[in-house]
């Protein structure tokens, strides 16, 4: 009894919120049924409310069905107009029971998917309608009429209303069949766009009652699936497949014919010196003298070819020839440091030593 006394403050909360919980998913899972899309009971934006209302007040009986069973029980025949949204949900053995159960009735299909169009009608093209279209067609409850929505689709049936990019909005399928691909026309947000509502009035008034069916997969037998596939429209795949080869195709086309490398000047300034030194360096590291001694003597006899002003078709031996002469020195003495054969120094000092020599060569050529 003293626990309870010294912790009633925290019973008394922990209780409060367990019972909130509970009235939340109580009343969550009760209105769980009424926030589907196009649900005749649903106030949202995305509901029909609205629409089943009005169609109410004109005379017209709408049952709702939220189940086959339901759909069973409410036995849709001759003289009524059964209404399916939400056809996404519906698997094949509920279209099959769909099927039976409406036999005589008026069948309105609002946006059905690919899967469900060839258990309907086999081989039935789809595409993308324009946002407004005018009902130009034999049926005279729709001529006249603009559909406005913000996306529909069009079916490629023989007949229908609304036509649209090589189909039909409003389609004629197999027997009492019909097809609406625009399921926006219906909804609370935008059933008062243009004729919107006339539309839905005339397509779902026409008899004095509607059964107002939205099927769910709890219905559809235990081994029953349905792939993600079965929901992408049929130009999904062929579409993939050009696009794959496309690409292909471009790298075949590009991939091999880039063109010359473009050269582009470095951002930062690198002074000559820096870069005769990493030479240096790396020669050094490799031991090569006899590279370096031959990159040396070219270098020398570039520069007093162009100081001797002898042209750059000037051979070795008339270089070599030319020195001689200009410093007062013996051919084979100048050829022993400018010529490409002459042996190449065994150590580095030997080197430095040839380097130096050949410099103070190029400062005597130009003070003579």
């Amino acid at each position: 009894m003293s626990f309870v006394r010294r912790h009633r403050l925290w019973i008394g909360v922990v209780t409060a919120v367990l019972v909130a919980i509970t009235i939340s998913i109580w009343a969550s899972s009760g209105d769980q049924s009424r926030t589907r899309p196009l649900d005749p009971d649903n106030p949202d934006p995305d509901g029909a409310q609205a629409l089943a209302r009005v169609l109410e007040d004109r005379g017209v009986e709408v049952d709702v069905a939220r189940s086959a069973d339901e759909l069973h029980a409410a036995g849709a025949g001759d003289g009524t107009t059964v209404l399916v949204t939400g056809t996404d949900q519906l698997a094949p053995s509920t279209l099959d029971r769909l099927q039976r159960d409406t036999r005589g009735a008026e069948v309105v299909l609002v946006q059905p998917p690919p899967y469900l169009l060839d258990a309907v009608q086999t081989g039935l093209d789809t595409s993308i309608a324009a946002d407004e279209t005018t009902g130009d067609c034999a049926d005279d409850r729709f001529d006249g009429l603009t559909l406005t929505v913000d996306r529909a689709e069009a079916y490629a049936t023989s007949t229908g209303c609304f036509a649209s990019r090589g189909g039909y909005v409003l389609a004629r399928g197999p027997g009492e069949t019909t097809y609406f691909g625009a399921d926006q026309a219906l909804t609370n947000d935008q059933v008062l766009r243009g004729d919107n509502a006339a539309v839905a009035l005339r397509l779902l008034g026409t008899h004095d009652r509607l059964v107002w069916y939205l099927p769910t997969f709890d219905d559809a037998a235990a081994d029953e699936t349905v792939s993600l596939w079965s929901f992408a429209p049929r130009w999904l795949v062929p579409s993939l497949w050009l696009g794959f080869f496309a690409i292909v195709a471009v790298m075949w086309w590009r991939g091999r014919r880039l063109g010359r490398l473009a050269v582009e000047p470095l951002p930062v300034v690198v002074r000559a010196v820096e870069t005769t030194r990493s030479r240096g360096r790396l020669y050094r590291q490799v031991d090569d003298r006899a590279y370096a001694t031959s990159a040396l003597r070219s270098a020398a006899r570039r520069r007093l070819a162009e100081h001797l002003r002898l042209g750059r078709g000037a051979t070795e031996a008339e270089v070599i020839t030319a020195v001689a002469r200009h410093v007062g020195r013996r051919e084979d003495e100048i050829g022993a440091l400018l010529a490409h054969h002459a042996p190449a120094p065994l150590h580095d000092q030997d080197l430095v030593g040839l380097a130096q020599t050949l410099t103070q060569l190029d400062t005597e050529v130009r003070r003579g």
